[in-house]
């Protein structure tokens, strides 16, 4: 055997004894690792089964073109280009996708939402009485499992004064700003902007509540641009009313006519509603079956991680206990 052999044979020996040791402390420290992962696993159990089902539904919306609109919008449009522009003058019945997401993102759709279909009950159930059709004045007492929801209320009671500027009328009971943010996070908006598509997402507890917001959201989306569209027409109608008696030119005249006649249609068209600004590819549907939790893969997952984390446990106390040992014999001797 040579001296290169002899130098080799130690080393796997070596390593041998190391994985062997390894083994030897997680087999001692089995019951606990075992516990360990068992605590975890019911653990994760009893929390994903107090976590409510929650439901998806969705819309897909694309942004109507100024002649599929308002009929004859087009026209409309080659008349101003030819005239050159007036200010102040602005074609209704044609949105970009960029216009119509700020618009489903944005405060006054919330608000308009949450008081037309009188949602605050229905996304604030814990804090409201059926029975005194009010708010409860306790507020939401009940025991949450999630440790995040009373870090929020211990920040809340040590948050500063100015915060104190926003508070209920009635001292108790969610506000509008409550619901705008409450809604803000149950509905999302994706914009496609390969496709120029729209999606209305919208995620809840019951499945029929989460189909009616992204219903919701689209009918008072249709109001709200067909209201604003006629107001605008409204504006427009005038403003050339007006610039037809400052001209004297039979040409310019007849244009701002037939501008005119545009403002009349574009109005007579938001009165419709139906494709005036958007189109739905696909409405929602009451969704059959959950997203979330997923409670099989919560509780997998955390075995997993519990008997990583226990063994980890398992080599630091031999550690602690090996140390302490060495410590004894060295005061020993």
């Amino acid at each position: 055997m040579t001296a290169e052999t002899k130098n080799n044979v130690p080393e796997y020996e070596e390593e041998e004894i190391n994985l062997l040791d390894y083994w030897r402390v997680i087999w001692k420290r089995r019951l606990f690792i075992v516990s360990l992962a068992v605590v975890v696993m019911v653990g994760t159990i009893v929390y994903s089964l107090s976590q409510p089902n929650i439901y998806q539904a969705s819309a897909i919306i694309t942004p109507v073109s100024a002649k599929e609109g308002g009929g004859g919008a087009g026209g409309a449009m080659s008349a101003l280009a030819a005239f050159g522009g007036l200010p102040g003058i602005a074609l209704p019945g044609s949105s970009s996708a960029t216009e119509i997401v700020n618009l489903l993102k944005s405060n006054i759709l919330r608000e308009k939402i949450l008081r037309r279909y009188q949602l605050m009950p229905i996304l604030f159930y814990k804090q409201w009485d059926a029975g005194k059709k009010g708010w409860k004045q306790g507020g939401d007492s009940g025991v949450s499992l999630n440790p995040l929801s009373y870090v929020g209320k211990l920040m809340g009671a040590f948050s500063s004064g100015d915060s104190q500027k926003g508070q209920k009328k009635n001292g108790y009971g969610p506000d509008i700003w409550d619901g705008i943010r409450k809604l803000g996070g149950i509905v999302k908006i994706n914009h496609n902007i390969k496709e120029n598509s729209i999606a209305i997402t919208a995620e809840y507890m019951d499945p029929e509540t989460t189909a009616r917001i992204v219903e919701y959201y689209l009918t008072t989306l249709t109001d709200h641009m067909s209201s604003e569209a006629k107001r605008v027409a409204l504006i427009n109608r005038k403003y050339l009313e007006g610039e037809l008696g400052k001209t004297g030119d039979p040409l310019i005249k007849q244009k701002i006519y037939n501008m005119i006649a545009q403002q009349v249609e574009t109005s007579m068209m938001a009165e419709v509603k139906e494709n005036f600004s958007f189109k739905v590819i696909d409405p929602p549907k009451v969704p059959d079956t959950k997203i979330k939790p997923k409670r099989s893969q919560m509780v997998v997952l955390s075995l997993v991680v519990a008997i990583f984390i226990g063994i980890f446990l398992a080599f630091f106390l031999e550690y602690i206990q090996k140390t302490k040992n060495k410590t004894k014999e060295q005061v020993t001797t």
